[in-house]
This record gives C-alpha cells, structure tokens and sequence, in this order.
C-alpha cells in the first residue's frame, strides 16, 4: 500500500499541546510568516558575519587573540541551548509575542554591542544576543508546521531550508563590504533595520494566541536545566579544544564530563517526562530519525562549499575576504530561487523525494571530489562550477529531509520536532566545523613531515628543532654555512602552502565518505514520502 502513513500519538497530561483553531490562509499571515523568516535569516547572518569579521572587531576593540576566541563560543553556545527552549516558550507565552520579544531583544543587543566598554561586557551582550538569535530558527519552523496549509507546506519549509543555505553562504561578503567600506560596527548595527521590518511584519500578520500560564505546572525545570547547561558545555568544549589542545586542556575535560553527565540525565529525563522538550519516542519514526541524521551531516557537507574554498583562497592564495565572497555569493543568492523551486518540483506525487535528496547529495559529492584536485595553481576561477554543483545541491539535500521527517510529525508535536532538529542542525553546525578543522590541521601537518621528508637538498635543515608550522629554529646549510633568513622564509612557505592544499584536498575526500554515507543512509529508508497535500488522496 503506498498511502503514507502518519502516527499520531497521545500527549499525556492536562498542559500538553492542543492544536490551535486554524487559520486561514490569507495575505497578512504571509506577512507574519516572511517577517518571521527576515528575523530567521538575520540571526544566521550575525552568526557567520561577526566570526568572519572577528579580527577587525578585535582590532577596532582592542581585544587580544583568547579572549576575543570566547566571544564565537559564548554566542554558539548560547544560540544552541535557545535552540532547545524557544518552542515550549512560544507555547507558553504565545508565538506572537515570544517572536516580537526576540527580535527586538536581538536587534537591541546589536545596537549595544560596539559600545561596549570591555571584553566582560562584550561577552555578556553576546551571550544575550546568543539566546535571542537561537530562538528565531525553530519559531520558524514552528510557524511553517502550524500555519501553512498542505499544498503550502514545503515552500514554507524551502523558507526554512535558506537559514542552511543562504544566510551562512551570504556572510563573506556582507563582512568585507562592513569591515572595509561602511565600518566595522556595521558587523553587529546590519541586522537592526531587518529586524525592525520584521517586526513589524510579524506584528502586523501572526495571529495572537492566549497565554498558557497552565504549562507552568508541569515545566520541566530538570530538562531545561541540564539540557541547556549540557548543549552549551558541549559547543564551548568544541569550539575552544582545538586552541586549548583537547584533553591536555584541564579545562576542556572538566567541560566534556560535565556535558556527558548533565546530557545523560537530560535524556533521561526526557523519557519520562509529561511535557518534555524533546519527546523521544518520537524517534522511534524512522523518517524522523532519519531526517535529524542527514540533516547533521549535511551541516559538515555544506562546508565544503564555504570553508574550504575561503580557507584555500586566504590561506594559500592570499586573497582577502572581499575577493574571496563572489564565490559564497555563487551558492547563497542562487538559494532564492532554487529553494522554492526544489520545493515545487518535490510537491510533484510521482517524484520520489529520496531520488532528490541522492541526487543533491551526488552534486556535493562530485563537487568534493573535483575540489581534492585543486593545486597551488588554482584561482578563484577554478571554484566556480563547483559552487554550482553546490548550489544545486544544498536545496535538493535540505528540503526531502525536511520534507520526510514533517510527515510524521503531528500538528501537536510540532514544537517537539522544532525543538529536536534546530538543535541537532545548530549542534551538528559546530561538530562540523570542529571536525573539519581538526582534520584539516592534523592532514597538513602529515603533509608537511612527509614533504620535508623529502626534500633532500635541505637535510640539514631537518635535523634542527621544527616548531610545527613550517617554520625552522636553527637555519644551517648541509655544510654548516648559515642560510639567509629570505631562503628560510621562502622554504617555510613553501612548504606551508603545499601542505595546506594537500590537507584541503584530503579534507574534500573525507566529506566524499560522509556523502557517500548519507547516501548509503537514505537507501536503508524503508518508507517513501509523498507531498502533503497528496495524502488525503486514496487512489494509491
């Protein structure tokens, strides 16, 4: 029988979710839900722009290289631990008013922020702001399950899928255009005329529900507790262990045993709970599970179409941020019309969506595997069809996942699967990252042993003390002669720029396996999904 199947289940206890009246589908509520993604994309964009940009920040701040490190985390960690909140608040205290009070909250911290007066103040506006812009994604998803009819469905979900797609692609340039042409401030003033728009958006078109003061009896304060303190330990381990050394950092292992036991008994918690944050039975719907599994996986996959080609172009090429964001634009601006597109084409019944999302994950593949080629003679050129690929891919990736796990979720359970995908998608953001660059890292340092390994004519050389970036202590010739420092720092740098194209290239192979898992992943599927709006249909 080929008629998709969805579970419903009984949410247990007086203060679960009851699905509101539903609205009809008219121009205003368009409104509110465009204002809600403008707010989405925003907090995206501040994310990305402000990491790019940190040197200037520091710079214009004052602020030394470790203590200006905290201010990605502390933002990371707080956006992730709001990922997990921002759904039962919105329940509780009503969508309308929880988003109108992040986005003015977040628009306000931006305004604070380059007035303030040290690096403690900084960071505790960060940490704010962190928790207002990590509430915005899943109040966008929570509106798109709830409010949009069937045959809408998927193009609200596409809307979702930019906050993957365009927004992070869309940073590079929006951070050297602020940096070197309006003022560094601008990294964190950009999002205040958006967010009042949207703001006023979402005033204007979302429907205003009653307050639910009720859910307070059974809050789960334990869940809320652990869950949040958990994630955030976990993203500020990850974000920090490769500076801090990993496990030889005191720090770091204090960091991960608190995270694995507050997180431990956050699940546990769960399990039990009448009215949790995560409902993990749900997981037991394989095209849920599925979903949240590609859809952290794709957060590394996707970085091979921003990271490593801006890591190749600074780091081997010298190029600055401006020359380097044509190529994010390639993927980002693409993003506006592909998205709905996707979207389009997969409301089609006879299109099986698990053929889109393989074949998006070939595209990024094939792109991978072309990127692992790249030699010290590549420019900005050379990147150009795989940015294509890439943007082609990225929506035909995103959006069957989305639309696969939603289909199994009831209207009830939506703040549940909002809850549980931002959170995996923001955590699997900084595991990417982490990965990656640790991989990177470890490959050119491999790379560069075996180089210099071979480099006869300079033995001399590799007997001297090395302090692990291709730089070397001692400079004598294989007759003892003294060599000049201009052919030391020749040497060094050579030898640094092969090494970090060898490790690029093999940092695109490793993302080639994580493609080819996914794939592997999606084929082990047992259920097809079908459009929304196809399913009450019973002619299958």
């Amino acid at each position: 029988m080929n008629q998709q199947i969805t579970l419903a289940h009984s949410l247990p206890g007086p203060a679960a979710p009851v699905p509101p009246a539903p609205q009809p589908f008219t121009l205003r509520l368009v409104i509110g839900l465009i204002g809600i993604l403008i707010a989405a994309l925003c907090s995206g964009l501040n994310d990305r722009v402000t990491d790019i940009a940190l040197q200037d920040v520091r710079g214009a701040l004052n602020i030394s290289s470790d203590p200006g490190s905290w201010l990605i985390g502390a933002y990371q960690a707080a956006e992730v631990a709001a990922m997990m909140l921002a759904p039962w608040f919105a329940m509780t205290f009503s969508l309308r008013r929880f988003t109108l009070a992040v986005t003015f909250g977040f628009a306000l911290m931006a305004v604070l922020m380059p007035f303030a007066a040290n690096i403690s103040v900084l960071l505790a506006l960060r940490v704010v702001q962190g928790i207002f812009g990590g509430a915005l994604p899943p109040l966008l998803m929570t509106a798109a399950l709830r409010f949009l009819p069937p045959s809408y469905k998927l193009f609200g979900l596409s809307g979702y899928a930019l906050t993957a797609t365009f927004g992070p692609n869309m940073a590079m340039s929006l951070a050297a255009f602020w940096t070197d042409t309006i003022g560094w401030q601008w990294v964190f003033w950009q999002v205040i005329p958006p967010c009042l728009l949207a703001g006023i958006m979402i005033g204007y078109g979302i429907p205003q529900d009653p307050l639910r003061y009720e859910r307070f009896k059974q809050m789960d304060i334990l869940g809320m507790v652990t869950g949040s303190s958990g994630i955030a330990l976990l993203v500020l381990a990850l974000q920090q262990g490769h500076r801090l050394d990993w496990l030889n950092s005191p720090l770091i292992v204090v960091m991960l045993l608190a995270a694995t036991g507050l997180l431990t008994i956050f699940v546990v918690n769960e399990w039990a709970h009448p009215l949790p944050l995560f409902k993990l039975q749900m997981l037991k719907r394989p095209n849920l599970t599925h979903g949240l599994l590609t859809l952290g996986g794709l957060m590394t996959l996707f970085l091979s179409g921003s990271a490593l080609p801006a890591s190749y172009m600074e780091s081997v090429q010298g190029f600055r941020a401006v020359q380097v964001g044509p190529l994010a634009l390639t993927i980002g601006l693409p993003q506006l019309l592909l998205a709905p597109l996707v979207a389009a084409v997969l409301n089609f019944r006879w299109i099986d969506s698990r053929w889109i999302l393989v074949s998006g994950l070939a595209l990024v593949g094939i792109s991978c595997y072309l990127g692992s080629h790249l030699t010290e003679d590549w420019a900005r050129e050379n990147f150009y069809w795989l940015q294509i690929m890439q943007a082609l891919g990225q929506p035909m990736s995103v959006l069957p996942i989305l639309m696969g796990a939603t289909s199994v979720v009831m209207p009830p359970e939506g703040p549940f699967a909002s809850a549980m995908f931002n959170t995996v998608r923001g955590l699997g953001s900084v595991i990417g990252s982490t990965l990656l660059t640790e991989f990177s890292s470890q490959r050119e340092q491999f790379h560069s042993h075996v180089l210099l390994n071979h480099v006869g004519s300079v033995s001399a050389l590799l007997s001297q003390p090395y302090d692990g970036d291709g730089t070397y202590l001692a400079p004598l010739n294989p007759d003892g002669s003294l060599v000049s420092s201009e052919a030391i720092a020749a040497f060094s740098s050579l030898v640094r720029r092969q090494a970090t194209v060898l490790g690029l290239s093999d940092s695109y192979l490793m993302i080639i396996g994580l493609a080819i898992a996914l794939m592997l992943l999606t084929a082990l599927l047992p259920k097809r999904t079908y459009p929304p709006h196809t399913l009450i249909k019973k002619n299958d």
